[in-house]
């Protein structure tokens, strides 16, 4: 009969689906209080900008990671240009039982003048150091570069007497380029390259040898924001000139190369960022044969590097 509580299934079995047995327990009265202001969305696990900036993280520390690990120079000629153009070393690597040759002589006699270590270590010891590049017996190890400040760079200038002249690059990736870049730099009078630190290339074993070791003579300095700090430099007096092919004025009309001068260099294939073109006074682009589309970075570089030199010259400002 109804009612009859000792009817199977007239009272409700505890940790049903339908609720609190007796009473609410209290989740009535904390259901109505406030949970405070919501997280930003890169707080809240599981939200895309959360994932986002983990992962962003995460490869700012393996990248960290690797930039404090020396790195190795592979194979017998790499091994004798960095050795002959000063790059900075701390252990020549020679592999057992290799065939002699006078490059294998030179690296170890030019590394025996500058006081570097030489050892000898089996040849799956230095496949593994290399990362299995082919090394043909010679590694030549290099200590992490030390970068410096971009207030660093305008202190070498303001020392140097001269018009300050400084290079900063926008998205080089290809180590080969930045080294390029860092030799012309040095060759035509610039006091210091500044790169992002996101987005760009640094200095590696590769970068260093195509220097040609002028790397430990011209101050690289890293900016947290390239913007920013192009923009500090404005405020500073510098004159902001980016290289674009499709530039406000060509190289032939250059009238700022005798001024305090920042040369901008993109990528070769996307050029200058937006916010980094629309920092720069003027853009600049090299007149070309027709046929050719573009320069890479460092060829490019070159020639605006010189020309500039010239103008100063002329202008009796070096």
């Amino acid at each position: 009969m109804a009612g009859n509580s000792r009817r199977q299934g007239a009272i409700r079995k505890t940790g049903t689906k339908k609720g609190a047995v007796v009473g609410s327990g209290g989740q009535r009265r904390k259901a109505l209080e406030g949970k405070g202001p919501t997280p930003k969305a890169e707080d809240r696990p599981g939200h895309k900008a959360y994932r986002q900036a983990n992962a962003q993280t995460k490869r700012d520390q393996a990248r960290q990671k690797k930039a404090d690990k020396p790195e190795l120079i592979a194979g017998r000629n790499p091994v004798v240009e960095a050795l002959r153009a000063g790059v900075p070393a701390t252990a020549l690597y020679v592999a057992l039982n290799i065939e002699i040759d006078d490059r294998v002589n030179d690296a170890v006699r030019l590394a025996g003048d500058k006081g570097i270590s030489i050892l000898e270590i089996p040849r799956e010891e230095l496949d593994r150091k290399t990362n299995r590049a082919v090394h043909q017996g010679l590694g030549l190890q290099v200590p992490p570069f030390e970068y410096a400040h971009p207030d660093d760079l305008m202190a070498v200038a303001r020392n140097s007497g001269e018009v300050p002249l400084f290079v900063a690059l926008d998205g080089v990736t290809d180590p080969r380029n930045l080294g390029a870049v860092i030799r012309s730099a040095a060759a035509f009078g610039a006091h210091g390259v500044l790169l992002p630190e996101r987005r760009s290339a640094g200095m590696t074993a590769v970068a260093w040898r195509t220097s040609a070791g002028t790397a430990a003579k011209l101050p690289i300095a890293v900016a947290t924001n390239l913007t920013r700090q192009l923009k500090a430099w404005a405020n500073d007096g510098l004159m902001l000139v980016g290289l674009d092919a499709d530039g406000s004025v060509d190289i032939d009309e250059l009238e700022l190369a005798a001024d305090p001068l920042v040369i901008v260099l993109g990528s070769e294939g996307r050029g200058l960022s937006r916010l980094v073109r629309e920092s720069c006074d003027a853009t600049v682009s090299i007149p070309m044969a027709a046929g050719v589309e573009s320069l890479n970075a460092s060829v490019a570089a070159g020639v605006l590097l010189a020309e500039v030199a010239r103008r100063r010259r002329a202008a009796g400002r070096v």
